[in-house]
């Protein structure tokens, strides 16, 4: 969510001192205010948050009029009432405030809209308007609106745009702010959204091909459990009253049951320790290159998931080489943008230094990095000896965008079976073992 702040301060002068800054967090907004105490010499007297407040106008004779307004404080809201010619008002500030950030739908929605707008020959800052006004979401129409207005105030495009990447991606920020700057904004939007579009396709495909067949067995592991610690034992243990001996299925699972029954707690805490630590770290910088570098090593899915990371890159590359004017800034830029820390990590510390100190040449330093498949680079060193390096860029794209479709739905189609098979397998265990206690005669004198 982006901040909003108003300070007032006394400048070395004497004078009075009023602006406003907008930012992406607290700590964002102290380190900017120091910073405007340091470069003016500043004696800062009040900052004030913007926030959101909910009024309430009592009109003789009417029903109440209820709203919502934004502003750095309770007077100016009573103002702007006060103008509009109310008089009888209540005002509160909203306690609870959570914003939701806006999904990869509603930024693909806004590019395409926009997309379309911009074709019919739109002017930038009334569509924003108008996007704003219909946007739901509110953390995406507060930046539409300060967006039009930074816009309108003159600040540069791609600026403005990159201090809303909390909204929008990084990436897409990037484009959005390129795009106002570039003489055709609507292929610029069109090749944003297919962006987009096309890196939700991949992360629903992972989804698949990963998470989903883990909770399936995770779920199914979860009721094997249950059914033996808690059911099974309510129906076997009937016949321990009776001295006979019990079929050895049947006992094994009541051994396993008490077993569970008496260590659950430990095994839970072995289970879950290493696996919320090993989350943990993975969000770090280190553990982030350290899983992506073994994502792109499993077996059956890792060679794809490596295949679209590529995609993504050059798909990224290919769309702003063009109009970024800086070689250094697109490399940097799609390598944040391939969804692969591990092959990020090595373009910015091999393949950007070997082109900066060493002057090496674009190819050679990509294949340097030793991330890049050899049918990439090849194509790479094709682009570069006829001199379009940008349509050997689309071409790899394009390429491994079609293999990875067609086989990433054929490995989820592949793993999907084996889930089902073992699915399959273990409810058949279990109605063995159930049916075996439906061989247990107890003796009738027992009754």
């Amino acid at each position: 969510m982006i901040l909003e702040y108003r300070f007032k301060g006394i400048s070395p002068e004497g004078r009075l001192v009023q602006g406003t800054y907008s930012v992406g967090s607290k700590r964002e907004a102290k380190e900017h205010l120091q910073k405007l105490q340091q470069k003016y010499q500043l004696r800062i007297r009040s900052v004030e948050q913007k926030r959101d407040f909910l009024y309430k106008v009592m009109v003789a004779g009417k029903p109440s009029v209820t709203g919502r307004l934004s502003a750095f404080s309770k007077e100016e809201v009573a103002n702007a009432l006060t103008k509009l010619g109310y008089s009888n008002f209540r005002i509160n500030p909203v306690l609870l405030d959570l914003p939701v950030k806006p999904s990869n739908q509603d930024v693909l929605m806004f590019i395409k809209l926009s997309t379309t707008m911009l074709k019919d020959k739109m002017s930038f800052g009334k569509i924003l308007g108008m996007l704003a006004e219909e946007q739901t979401n509110r953390a995406m129409k507060d930046a539409l609106i300060q967006i039009e207005n930074q816009l309108k105030a003159g600040a540069e495009g791609r600026e403005v745009f990159m201090r809303f990447t909390n909204v929008f991606g990084k990436f897409p920020a990037f484009m959005l702010g390129l795009a106002t700057r570039s003489g055709n904004m609507a292929d610029v939007f069109e090749a944003t959204s297919k962006f987009i579009e096309r890196d939700v396709e991949i992360q629903k495909n992972v989804k698949k091909a990963l998470i989903s067949p883990m909770f399936a067995v995770l779920a199914t592991l979860g009721a094997v459990v249950y059914y033996v610690v808690k059911i099974f034992p309510a129906t076997a243990e009937l016949f321990l009253q009776y001295d006979m001996p019990l079929p050895v299925m049947t006992m094994k699972t009541l051994q396993l049951s008490d077993w569970l029954g008496k260590t659950w707690w430990a095994i839970l805490l072995l289970v879950a320790t290493p696996i919320v630590s090993v989350i943990m770290w993975w969000r770090t910088p280190s553990g982030k290159i350290w899983r992506d570098k073994h994502l792109i090593k499993l077996p059956m899915v890792g060679h794809l998931i490596h295949k679209s990371s590529i995609e993504i890159y050059f798909r990224v590359f290919g769309t702003i080489y063009a109009g970024a004017g800086d070689n250094i800034e697109t490399i940097r830029t799609a390598a944040e943008a391939c969804r692969n820390a591990y092959m990020e990590q090595k373009i910015k510390t091999i393949t950007i230094p070997l082109m900066l100190r060493e002057g090496e040449a674009f190819v050679p330093a990509m294949e340097a990095a030793g991330i890049f498949t050899k049918t990439a680079i090849t194509r790479l060193k094709t682009g570069q000896e006829t001199g379009n390096i940008l349509q050997a860029a689309q071409q790899i794209a394009t390429y491994y965008e079609a293999e990875t479709t067609y086989k990433m739905a054929s490995m989820i189609e592949y793993i999907s079976t084996f889930v089902g098979l073992f699915i399959s397998i273990v409810i058949t265990l279990l109605t063995v073992v159930s049916a075996e206690i439906a061989t247990i005669s107890p003796p009738s004198s027992g009754f």
